[in-house]
């Protein structure tokens, strides 16, 4: 009684290569081994974040549905957007599939909205001062090689009775509140 079982499937509905490296990166090195079902937007097919909303409820369903334990993590960026504006896009996506919105405190679903993009909170998380209003995505072409090192941080932010550095962006701040909805 009261024990949440261990997930048996992650669900990762991303947008791009990026968000698939950073997010599965670090659920193996905070759960290690578990089956990942990756859910990512199709390259050069237009709006990846509007596929990722267009996919929402559909993902939201399958983690529902399930019989074993599933956790679904939908990474998106907010890109000019507000990260407020961007999740209401993402419950206007369940209310016209006429799926039930998620309710505060869920284990199961986990929304995370960089601002202005998930490269932001990769320079945050490798300790470079940064802002939510610029868009670093051109300033580096080695986005790959800081995803470990920001991971390892990101792993250490989300343990329990962490104090994140005031330099935490408050969209990375908002991520670790939803990624720590997901313990086990």
């Amino acid at each position: 009684m009261g024990v949440v079982a261990e997930p048996s499937q992650f669900i990762l509905l991303v947008e791009d290569t990026l968000h698939q490296q950073f997010i599965y990166r670090y659920l193996r090195l905070r759960y290690g081994a578990h089956a990942m079902r990756v859910v990512k937007a199709p390259s050069g097919e237009g709006s990846a974040e509007q596929w990722v909303r267009e996919r929402f409820a559909v993902e939201v369903e399958a983690c529902r549905g399930r019989q074993a334990e599933t956790r679904l993590i939908v990474l998106i960026d907010a890109d000019t957007r507000t990260v407020q504006q961007r999740l209401a896009q993402l419950d206007q996506a369940l209310r016209d599939a006429e799926v039930p919105l998620i309710p505060d405190g869920t284990e199961e679903i986990a929304r995370l909205v960089p601002k202005r993009n998930i490269e932001t909170w990769i320079l945050c998380l490798n300790d470079v001062q940064v802002n939510e209003d610029t868009d670093y995505k051109t300033t580096r072409d080695n986005w790959t090689e800081l995803i470990r090192p920001a991971v390892s941080t990101l792993y250490v932010w989300t343990r329990p009775r962490t104090a994140v550095p005031l330099s935490c962006v408050e969209s990375l701040q908002m991520g670790i509140r939803e990624l720590q909805k997901c313990r086990l």
